[in-house]
């Protein structure tokens, strides 16, 4: 399975340490998200597709469903199970689910469908979700509003190659697929707050093509950062800051 990963993908085998400390949390907003609108509760089943670490786990396992995690790449997916011995983890990706037809209530990919977004993923993703099924996406984004995040984010995204990456937008050329409504979207708007070293550093280095770079080129990205910090009155010489997020949530559902 792993010959499906996009080569950049590789930086999460060695990141996933530092993908647990620099990886923000989710708003409260999404819980509601969760039973509101993807009607998650004891009597469901929801797969997390891409499933990491297990960051978005948490959220799916608060609402009482049962909780299929399904992650393509080993070292992620041992902290998962680490974390939540409860759930079931199954090594897998969006275009080989290893689950019957029309099996799950309800597919959630956070901060994973950019990796996959294809039409023969979300073929797969319809052929295990029941008919009237939910696809969940959810991403977490920096908020380019504030003036230092553009900054930031202009040091990571001169690294990113090919790299498939949810501001680009190419992800929505999946959509629209024959077996899907349309996309509706909510946003929330939340903050990653803790020391520069985790919400900023470790958030970076977690990036799965910074990951993956030599040593080197790791090192002058974090000297890139630190220059950032030092020259930003909001950042410097702070021993906590907060990291603003909006976090984008979007269903879609399956024709019955």
């Amino acid at each position: 399975m792993n010959e499906q990963l996009h080569h950049s993908a590789a930086g999460y085998k060695t990141a996933a340490d530092t993908y647990v400390k620099g990886r923000p949390d989710y708003p409260p907003q999404v819980s509601d998200w969760l039973t509101a609108t993807l009607g998650l509760d004891s009597h469901k089943t929801v797969i997390d597709l891409g499933a990491g670490t297990g960051k978005f786990t948490g959220r799916l396992v608060a609402t009482g469903a049962q909780v299929i995690a399904v992650e393509p790449v080993p070292q992620m997916l041992e902290k998962l199970s680490a974390a939540y011995p409860q759930v079931l983890a199954v090594s897998g990706t969006a275009t080989d689910l290893p689950l019957p037809d029309a099996s799950v209530d309800v597919v959630v990919c956070a901060q994973a469908f950019h990796w996959f977004a294809s039409p023969a993923a979300l073929t797969e993703i319809a052929r295990v979700l029941k008919p009237g099924g939910r696809l969940g996406l959810v991403w977490n984004l920096r908020d380019t509003r504030v003036s230092w995040v553009p900054k930031l984010d202009s040091i990571v995204n001169a690294l990113e190659g090919d790299t498939p990456r949810y501001y680009t937008g190419a992800w929505r050329l999946a959509f629209p697929h024959k077996a899907f409504g349309p996309l509706q979207a909510q946003h929330f708007a939340h903050g990653h707050t803790g020391s520069p070293e985790d919400v900023i550093f470790n958030r970076v280095r977690s990036t799965s093509f910074i990951a993956a770079l030599p040593q080197a080129q790791r090192d002058r990205v974090d000297a890139q950062i630190r220059a950032l910090i030092d020259g930003e009155p909001e950042l410097r010489g702070k021993d906590v800051i907060t990291v603003p997020y909006v976090t984008a949530a979007f269903v879609t559902v399956k024709g019955s």
